[in-house]
């Protein structure tokens, strides 16, 4: 494949194949590229924000863990069924391409419709805000309302520059996911590791491990919405099929990535 460069001096991320069979995306994407891509999807502000929605709703700790443990499961198993998918199926769109190679062009043109103008821009505005109520909140120091011009234009910035690095280049795109994978990796490790020191020198409020599961809820609404907040977290355990046409080895790279991520979590 012949490689070419942009007049810009950006790196392109597709060539033409020998034979005149059409423009091809890069395969410039491995193992450990595709972990990170998932690892930085996941770890998001799902995980620092979604426990306390958990534990509201489910009303006890252990009833708390208990729903954590059942959406890493669902996850993991959604996971695995993606990778399998993308084994038999190694073309980039997720859902899109899959539905397509089944049932056909309409099904297919209405999730993708429906997945680039409704639900995906609402995730990544809500991430987005979210990160830039975290960024802003140091310049703002005793407020307990940061000005919404102010959350909305930084929130608003993070998204045209992460659009404009993955039209740059692909490979610039993955190397900022492998370093923000692990910053956020290293974040919770501190966060792990320091509550692990601090109950082992006795610091720790060790009573709620006696009670556990008192008043946990029995209501139904209230243990979905808990699995609903949980879900949030675990989000982008699908996103390393949307690029399975830049992965290296399409057919090995998604099941090893799922496995490897598993076990991180």
């Amino acid at each position: 494949m012949e490689r070419s460069q942009e007049r810009n001096g950006g790196e392109g991320v597709a060539g033409r194949e020998p034979g005149g069979e059409g423009l091809r995306l890069r395969k410039e994407i491995g193992l450990w590229s595709a972990v990170s891509l998932m690892a930085g999807c996941m770890i998001g502000s799902g995980v620092f924000m979604s426990p306390q929605g958990v534990l509201v709703y489910m009303g006890s700790p252990g009833a708390s863990l208990v729903v954590w443990a059942g959406c890493g499961l669902l996850a993991m198993m959604g996971a695995l069924c993606y990778a399998e998918l993308s084994a038999l199926v190694p073309k980039s769109g997720g859902e899109y391409a899959y539905i397509l190679q089944i049932f056909g062009s309409l099904p297919a043109f209405l999730v993708i419709y429906t997945f680039v103008l409704l639900v995906r821009p609402a995730a990544i505005a809500a991430v987005s805000l979210s990160f830039a109520e975290y960024a802003v909140t140091p310049f703002y120091p005793g407020c307990s309302s940061m000005p919404q011009a102010v959350l909305k234009g930084v929130a608003a910035s993070c998204i045209l520059l992460l659009t404009l690095v993955n039209c740059w280049s692909s490979r610039l795109a993955t190397m900022l996911v492998n370093v923000c994978a692990v910053a956020k990796v290293f974040s919770l490790l501190v966060i792990v590791v320091g509550g692990a020191v601090v109950l082992g020198q006795g610091r720790g409020h060790t009573e709620t491990f006696l009670l556990a599961f008192h008043n946990t809820t029995q209501q139904a609404g209230r243990i979905g919405m808990a699995f609903y907040q949980g879900m949030w977290s675990f989000d982008g355990w699908n996103n390393v099929n949307y690029v399975v046409e830049e992965l290296k080895n399409p057919k090995g790279r998604p099941p090893l990535g799922v496995c490897k991520e598993a076990g991180r979590f």
